[in-house]
């Protein structure tokens, strides 16, 4: 079975590519390796794709002549590349073209592929809005650009299986941490600051925020779990995340005991948009898909930090 990935040599998409890889599938992997963030670690991602038999294509989605080289003859697309996150500093044209108009050049080539079995889009816990505590039948509120250019993508995505077009579903991901995560998220900007003697930055009134952080080997498992059992489907929404919900003040402790030391805090003003509470509910995943994540926050974040000192130090 031949999977594409798109987004592969970032945080998620990457563990993904090698999660497949391993279970006997063939994966081609597709990035634009944005300057977003340090394009460095994307590389160093890549490589070890590559090392593990991972092709990995430099490609930006949102040229759609840059898709007529490619191969049309995937079993499974799984979405990934996005504009990522809440930042004053991506404008709305970078979160539209990127998470906009970048899936519907997918979905068109989506539909070249007569061999397609389904099409998964990755969403995400902020098309929920302010609060993201509900079933996947709730109506989403999102309230930043992120939540609605991804929102879009979704709801582009749908419109195919609707039509039926190709098969297709949705998976929205909540709070995920570990080993490659991006380093102005959270956890890898906090160990950052604790190993290097830094300050740490913390926007006013986040660290009451209550988050279902999830680690990345958990949501992966629920993303295997969606493709072995993608005939059951076409046209769903699934929520993939954590039960159980800590504050980000727990978390910050959480990694202060595993490096032993104090992070010194250094209070922002607070952003716009933020979510002051994200709780998986899972339920359907667990009914759909046997999900059951299974890593508690202290386990993944002494994995996170193990890996921050295996590459950073």
């Amino acid at each position: 079975m031949k999977v594409l990935i798109t987004g592969a040599a970032g945080f998620i998409g990457s563990h993904a590519a090698e999660r497949l890889q391993k279970e006997g599938y063939t994966v081609t992997g597709l990035d634009n390796f944005s300057n977003y963030y340090d394009v460095s670690l994307k590389e160093l991602n890549a490589e070890a794709l590559r090392k593990n038999g991972i092709e990995v294509i430099k490609m930006d989605l949102r040229k759609p002549e840059a898709f007529d080289s490619l191969s049309s003859n995937f079993d499974f697309i799984i979405h990934f590349a996005a504009q990522p996150g809440i930042s004053s500093e991506s404008t709305f044209e970078e979160y539209f073209s990127n998470n906009v108009i970048a899936t519907q050049n997918l979905l068109e080539f989506a539909q070249k592929n007569k061999n397609l079995k389904h099409f998964f889009n990755i969403s995400t816990s902020s098309v929920y809005g302010l609060e993201a505590t509900f079933p996947e039948t709730v109506a989403p509120k999102p309230a930043s650009w992120y939540g609605v250019s991804k929102l879009a993508a979704e709801q582009l995505a749908l419109a195919l299986s609707r039509s039926k077009k190709i098969k297709c579903s949705s998976l929205r991901l909540f709070s995920v941490y570990g080993p490659r995560e991006r380093p102005e998220k959270l956890y890898t900007k906090l160990i950052a600051c604790g190993l290097k003697g830094e300050a740490f930055p913390i926007f006013e009134g986040s660290e009451k925020h209550l988050r279902s952080f999830t680690y990345v080997g958990d949501i992966v498992e629920g993303i295997f779990k969606a493709v072995q059992n993608h005939e059951l489907l076409d046209g769903e929404i699934i929520n993939l995340g954590a039960e159980e919900e800590h504050k980000t003040q727990q978390g910050i402790e959480m990694v202060e005991e595993i490096l032993g030391k104090k992070i010194e805090l250094e209070v922002k003003p607070r952003r716009q948009g933020d979510q002051s509470r994200t709780l998986a509910n899972i339920q359907k995943a667990k009914k759909m898909l046997g999900y059951e994540p299974k890593t508690t926050l202290k386990e993944g974040l002494r994995l996170q930090v193990e890996w921050y000192r295996e590459n950073f130090l």
